[in-house]
């Protein structure tokens, strides 16, 4: 069997094995041990084979002394031994018939060149004889809905392991802490994926996502071993509907042997990947409280149609700090219209603010308050989701519990009576009240920890459901001929001069300018395109010039240019490579952007926007899109940097053009879509961005070819 028809396989015999073969299982304590217990708390319907040459018996089961032994084919087996015995027992299992393996512990391709070698060995003895294979050095397999087992850790309640999230996770720490509560949600599946050497993240998504018992799906993430077919989970999980939630973490940039221009030293691995996420449907966070609050969002029903909430308090000073929050993650509390706000006041009393969060406590009564403010805040057309906040906790040393369960019982009852979801939501992390988190669970309503926390789960979960994937078409045809003339197989980059003319082809703005041989030639350019003028080296080899003194700026008369293109000849006579010089019209007015492409090798190009000149280097300041723009994006992009503001009228000026600004980015993605597989990086700063009406302008290009 090929190596790619390894990774296709169905991983039935993996996650929903017909039968167990657990080697070095054993009666004390052990791994191996702990397998065979937790198959038989499930009920395991599967055959289970102990083996051990030990044992005839073991937990009232037949005890197997090896592998070729067994009276049946097992569909998984367990490795319960040290990395020393693997080989030898490993090279058995095409032999037996065994269709996949789960190998725990470490000391494989993650500790050097011994470990690495026994890891190779395995993986070739996988490719030939078709078996999936989990690890090495992971937790193993958790399948709580089929009832199977091959996982590091005994199961004591394995009826309150069930629910819906399919956890796939390299880190088997992560599965230890998610397991250890259980009372929000409970897992269809849960993988340790470990090295990943032969099925790997993209294998398990995709098993996730036909896997019925499977609603939500939650990734750790060190490495993507798969990129192109874990981008096309990604879009098959949104297509069914099944969020997928990832944490990835390893955000160091990976090293890169040569970039060229600036976007390629901006657009990091990191920002790439989150981009690829955002593009693709999934949610990103960036820790595991983030993590674990999102998971429990996912457990309402329905799910949030929209970002505008309603939150019920029962305290002012709550609620002011809830508006504060909700503005950080882009939630819309609207205030109460005229005819809910006089509704409520109507029993509650006096309320505080515009009614949203509404302070119920008013006269005091909290029996009445609190259900006929749920009644109002959810026949609120203005809302799309009802929130109730408070705190207490079970070692609170005040309060009846009584009351805070008729609290749980008044939101239970509004979320039964009510087409939106609903939320009960703590102040701060770590407070629960034990006896209410059933009864809310049973009703869907989540119960999430923290205001923080909770709202931005409550926000990522309403932006993935009213995600609006709208293509877009091509502004234009781009010329093929333009860019065959630029003939980019046989140039390192494409100098300034040629990658303008292309720019232009696109229909961009470029800066006049003339390519001259001689300082005559200089000055009648000069002249012709109107003082002051810039004098540039250009050269395919010397892609930035102004550190090498070859840039002359703001030269106003011929004895400057005169000057300038002396010294301009002079540093050029220090450089190894052949130039020609360019006289360009000097653009002093408007603000400087740049905006530029660049490819990963693991996800492909990527668009950068934001300010330009030196801004880039010292203070960058834009934002990423993965290409090719949907419809929108560009207009996005421009409004989302830290100083978007300044595009607008600022102080009585003219608001920038950036109406020409968003049309320029759709070109370079237009570009890119008809020329992508020639070009790793593009890059243009600055444009200069003139008052609106007047457009955009580009002073300086790069154009880096695929090699």
């Amino acid at each position: 069997m090929l190596f790619n028809e390894v990774r296709a396989m169905r991983l039935s015999p993996l996650l929903e094995p017909s039968s167990v073969a657990v080697l070095g299982a054993s009666t004390t304590p052990s791994v191996g041990g702990d397998i065979v217990e937790t198959l038989k708390r499930f009920g395991y319907e599967g055959g289970i084979y102990p083996v051990n040459p030990k044992y005839e018996t073991l937990l009232d089961l037949p005890c197997y002394p090896s592998l070729i032994d067994l009276p049946a084919a097992p569909d998984v087996v367990a490795f319960c031994i040290g990395p020393k015995r693997i080989p030898e027992n490993f090279r058995l299992l095409p032999d037996i018939g065994a269709k996949a393996a789960v190998i725990f512990g470490g000391g494989y391709a993650e500790e050097g060149d011994a470990g690495r070698k026994i890891q190779e060995e395995i993986v070739d003895i996988c490719k030939t004889g078709g078996i999936a294979l989990c690890g090495p050095n992971c937790m193993g397999v958790l399948n709580p809905t089929f009832g199977s087992a091959t996982y590091l850790q005994i199961a004591r309640e394995p009826a309150a392991l069930a629910g819906n999230v399919g956890l796939i996770s390299q880190s088997g720490s992560v599965c230890i802490s998610l397991l250890s509560d259980v009372r929000r949600f409970g897992f269809s599946a849960v993988v340790s994926s470990g090295n990943e050497a032969v099925v790997n993240a993209a294998d398990y998504l995709d098993f996730m996502i036909d896997h019925e018992a499977t609603k939500v799906i939650a990734m750790f993430t060190e490495t993507i071993a798969a990129p192109e077919r874990y981008v096309a989970a990604l879009d098959r999980a949104a297509d069914k509907g099944k969020p997928v939630i990832v944490l990835k973490v390893g955000k160091a940039e990976r090293s890169r042997a040569a970039i060229t221009s600036h976007t390629g030293g901006l657009a990091g691995d990191t920002k790439v990947f989150s981009e690829v996420l955002r593009a693709h449907r999934a949610i990103e966070v960036d820790d595991l409280d983030e993590f674990v609050e999102m998971i429990a969002a996912c457990q309402g029903s329905p799910w949030p149609t929209g970002n505008r909430l309603g939150v019920i308090t029962s305290s002012g000073g709550m609620a002011e700090l809830i508006l504060d929050r909700a503005s950080t993650v882009g939630l819309q509390l609207p205030p109460l219209p005229k005819e809910d706000m006089a509704e409520a006041t109507r029993v509650i009393g006096a309320v505080s603010g515009d009614g949203n969060p509404l302070d119920a406590w008013g006269n005091g009564n909290f029996a009445v308050n609190t259900p006929h403010a749920l009644k109002v805040v959810r026949e609120c057309a203005a809302n799309d989701a009802v929130v109730l906040c408070y705190d207490n906790d079970d070692n609170a040393p005040l309060g009846y519990i009584k009351t805070l369960m008729a609290r749980a019982k008044f939101l239970s009852e509004s979320a039964d009576a009510s087409d939106k979801p609903h939320y009960q939501m703590t102040m701060r992390p770590g407070l629960r009240i034990e006896e209410q988190i059933p009864l809310l669970r049973n009703a869907g309503v989540p119960t999430l920890f923290g205001v923080q926390q909770g709202l931005q789960a409550i926000d990522r979960l309403s932006r993935w459901s009213c995600w609006d994937p709208a293509a877009r078409a091509p502004l234009q045809n781009v010329d093929q001929q333009a860019i065959a003339d630029l003939d980019l197989p046989n140039r390192n980059t494409v100098n300034e001069y040629d990658s303008k003319r292309l720019m232009k082809q696109l229909g961009l703005t470029v800066t006049q300018e003339r390519i001259v041989e001689t300082c005559n030639d200089a000055l009648a350019a000069a002249a012709e395109i109107g003082f002051p003028i810039v004098l540039k080296a250009v050269s395919d080899d010397i892609p930035h010039k102004s550190e090498l003194g070859l840039v002359k700026v703001g030269l106003s008369d011929a004895d400057a240019v005169t000057q300038a293109w002396n010294d301009l000849t002079d540093a050029l006579a220090k450089q190894e490579a052949p130039a020609k010089i360019l006289v360009q019209e000097m653009v002093s007015e408007g603000i400087e952007v740049f905006a530029g492409v660049s490819h990963s090798p693991d996800f492909g190009h990527t668009l950068a926007f934001g300010m330009g000149g030196i801004e880039i280097e010292v203070n960058p300041d834009f934002a990423l899109r993965v290409l090719p723009l949907r419809k929108g994006d560009a207009e996005a992009m421009i409004g989302e940097i830290r100083n978007a503001a300044r595009f607008g009228s600022v102080r009585g000026a003219a608001p920038a053009d950036t109406k020409s600004l968003a049309a320029a980015l759709y070109a370079l993605s237009d570009l890119i879509g008809s020329a992508g597989s020639a070009i790793q990086e593009i890059d243009l700063n600055p444009i200069k961005l003139l008052p609106e009406g007047r457009g955009c302008i580009v002073v300086d290009a790069l154009i880096v070819p695929r090699q």
